[in-house]
């Protein structure tokens, strides 16, 4: 497949050639595969098969996704996390917070909150409960994050206080697995951020390198929406780190000095700023 090709198969799916330029030759190994097996050999025999076959079209976009992450990723946000943003959630009025990770991938990031969140424990006296929904698009990267087992690579920002503490070794076989107690209290459901949230006035959201990178205008700005009408006011939207907000929106301050982090407001006086 080359790049011609692969470029129609984004536009049909209107997803980003910038979003996917870096990272497809993986994606166009697993689409090819997948249509030797259903014996597409042509690529308009291909999308002539996705515009009538939607379970093909449904399977094609999961070989998509594209999964590259790894614990405590964007070094920076996880230190402002813990020292600026997250001392806010812990008033002694609030009984829980209720966090999403939207496009969750393998679960390094669900996993990296939620460790962030039990060391907060070790410093104030009063953390609420933690109420965890974390979505994806492919149910592989699902079952890959239940179980919790990562090489040394998804490691490698992992310091060795934390990698004693929260992670355990599985024999010979060089791979980590998490603690029991960080499985506890998570949510994983298979959602497509174009089809309706999943729920509704999450304190704090991470949006962070999917939609914004891989899909074009038009279908960005309808997921960020479904995103931002389940944030919480005051709630804490977190992007990735080379992302930005799709349209302007008086419903969104920034919260310094992170460029990618944001706070829906409604009143400014209701929030912390």
């Amino acid at each position: 497949m080359n790049d011609q090709q692969f470029r129609q198969l984004l536009n049909r799916y209107e997803f980003s050639w910038a979003g996917y330029r870096k990272v497809r030759k993986g994606v166009k190994k697993r689409i090819h595969r997948y249509m030797k097996s259903i014996e597409c050999n042509t690529m308009a025999d291909f999308l002539t098969e996705l515009d009538r076959n939607n379970d093909v079209r449904d399977h094609c976009e999961r070989l998509m996704t594209v999964s590259i992450s790894r614990f405590f990723r964007d070094r920076a946000l996880w230190q402002g996390l813990k020292e600026r943003i997250l001392p806010e959630f812990m008033d002694v009025g609030r009984k829980k917070v209720r966090f999403w990770s939207a496009g969750c991938a393998c679960g390094e990031e669900v996993y990296s909150f939620k460790i962030i969140w039990d060391c907060m424990s070790n410093t104030y006296l009063h953390v609420p409960e933690l109420e965890v929904l974390a979505t994806d698009i492919n149910p592989v990267h699902l079952d890959r994050a239940r179980f919790a087992l990562y090489p040394p690579s998804s490691l490698k920002e992992v310091t060795k206080v934390i990698q004693s503490g929260y992670f355990k070794q599985k024999g010979g076989k060089k791979l980590f697995e998490v603690k029991a107690s960080l499985k506890k209290g998570i949510t994983w459901k298979n959602h497509h951020l174009l089809s309706d949230p999943p729920g509704s006035d999450f304190d704090i959201i991470f949006l962070r390198n999917n939609v914004l990178t891989y899909y074009e205008e038009r279908l960005k700005k309808r997921a960020f929406r479904n995103v931002l009408k389940s944030l919480a006011p005051c709630g804490i939207l977190v992007l990735g780190s080379h992302e930005k907000i799709p349209f302007e929106t008086t419903d969104l301050t920034g919260v310094e000095p992170y460029p990618y982090v944001f706070r829906k407001i409604e009143s400014r006086s209701d929030c912390i700023t």
